[in-house]
């Protein structure tokens, strides 16, 4: 059989297929990470699965390069490559409650913007992201840390099934009762199986939340990261909080003459009973003198939405990620000597919390392996400027390299740089064999290697 020309593939999509010098070319090959600048083959803004496996058979058939792209934020640009096949899933972003089951089917394009628009008509939710503009399908297959993690564990903690398009063409669904191997893998493990074009998800009762910011000034911060190590423990999991360096925005809380200023920050979001929230945030008000403060009840989709204008797509991105058991105190000094240097409002550092409903889980229940961390770190280097880069990504590795020696070895897929494959099998310590057993058997010739790549 005489292999797929470009024009029989524009002949056999009804979607869209944008190939190099085509009307639109330069906007559609643009990703999320201004870093990133690649000129691919062809980009397939897909209608529907038939379209995603005509792309797939695509680059099988000639050797090329495959990547998929939902959201378009992977840091590394893993969305886009050269000269070879972009599977842009962004048409299908459709959403589909079942308010009976408590469950929502959502194609693998949507971002966690519209899943939370959706669902939240329904007084309903699941752990999604920090940024609404991040696509489901990357977030859920590397684990999913969010707002809800200690409540209801991680986002693929809550996937109930998949519907997949496999290297070979198939179409499979993933879940408990199908294909538990390959279910298990995407639980995790990346987009290393196939391209996932929907998920099932179990949702939750969570409609209207109160969420906290308190700026606090950098003379404080050693007072704040100790007090976050130690409220988290035992802190309600209703309670979802991180501490930050932030660049203080111009936002109408924060007093103008602090706006540009560097502060050290606590994010929170508790979806209890509204009526506790005083309660709850009282400890953090005492951690030392507040600079700025903004306590609200809002849709838990406003949060997930709120520092989206910090973040337009376009920024230079670089960043580096750790999970650790502890918050020592050798890594509390490395963060006070660096998380004041952070060098863009847009940039940050935080500590996620995993403890809590995604601790309970077995470390070998899902691909996603570090049930025993208790925090996932991320150092986010995000700027405007090309000209700033060799010195933000300076930041940024230096910040890591002093971090990195008081956490565990590995880190989360999700955060991880283009320079981080070295880290794969750490980051999956005792999953990896049995990953790379299952990328064998669904992905042989390792087609879905534009990832932070498990190889068979």
């Amino acid at each position: 059989m005489p292999k797929p020309t470009l024009e029989t593939l524009r002949a056999g999509v009804f979607g869209q297929t944008i190939a190099t010098g085509d009307e639109g070319y330069e906007a559609a090959r643009r990703v999320y990470n201004g870093m990133i600048d690649k000129r691919p083959q062809v980009i397939v803004r897909c209608a529907d699965v038939a379209d995603v496996q005509l792309a797939v058979a695509f680059a099988r058939e000639h050797g090329v390069d495959l990547s998929v792209r939902g959201g378009s934020h992977s840091v590394p640009g893993f969305g886009t490559n050269d000269n070879g096949v972009v599977v842009d899933l962004s048409p299908m972003n459709g959403v589909r409650v079942d308010p009976q089951r408590r469950t929502a089917r959502a194609e693998g394009g949507c971002l966690w913007g519209g899943f939370n628009h959706a669902t939240y008509a329904y007084g309903l939710a699941t752990t999604g992201g920090i940024i609404a503009s991040t696509g489901i399908a990357g977030l859920t297959l590397g684990g999913g840390i969010g707002y809800l993690t200690r409540k209801f564990g991680l986002s693929c903690d809550n996937l109930l099934s998949a519907d997949v398009v496999t290297a070979d063409g198939r179409i499979l669904v993933a879940s408990k009762d199908e294909h538990e191997d390959l279910f298990w893998a995407l639980r995790g493990g990346g987009g290393n199986f196939g391209v996932v074009t929907s998920f099932e998800y179990q949702l939750h009762p969570v409609k209207d939340i109160v969420a906290g910011l308190f700026f606090f000034p950098l003379t404080h911060a050693r007072g704040v990261l100790q007090f976050y190590r130690e409220y988290v423990e035992t802190a309600p999991e209703e309670l979802g909080l991180f501490p930050a360096f932030q660049i203080a925005p111009p936002l109408p809380f924060i007093p103008p003459a602090d706006h540009g200023k560097t502060f050290s920050v606590m994010v929170c979001c508790w979806t209890g009973s509204p009526d506790r929230a005083e309660a709850i945030f009282a400890p953090v008000r005492k951690v030392g003198p507040l600079a700025a403060e903004m306590v609200a009840p809002m849709p838990y989709p406003v949060l997930n939405g709120m520092f989206d204008p910090l973040l337009p797509a376009g920024l230079q991105h670089y960043w580096k990620a750790d999970f650790a058991s502890e918050l020592t105190d050798g890594a509390i000094n490395a963060h006070l000597e660096y998380g004041p240097k952070v060098p863009a409002v847009s940039s940050t550092m935080h500590i996620y919390p995993i403890n809590g409903a995604a601790g309970r889980v077995r470390s070998d229940a899902t691909a996603f392996a570090y049930r025993d961390a208790k925090f996932a770190t991320v150092i986010a280097g995000m700027w405007p400027n090309p000209a700033d880069n060799e010195k933000n990504i300076k930041w940024v590795k230096d910040y890591y390299q002093a971090v990195h020696p008081h956490s565990l070895p590995g880190g989360y897929v999700n955060f991880m740089a283009g320079d981080d494959q070295g880290r794969i099998r750490d980051n999956y310590k005792g999953n990896y064999d049995r990953l790379a057993a299952i990328k064998k058997a669904y992905d042989p010739g390792n087609l879905f290697h534009m990832n932070q790549n498990i190889r068979p």
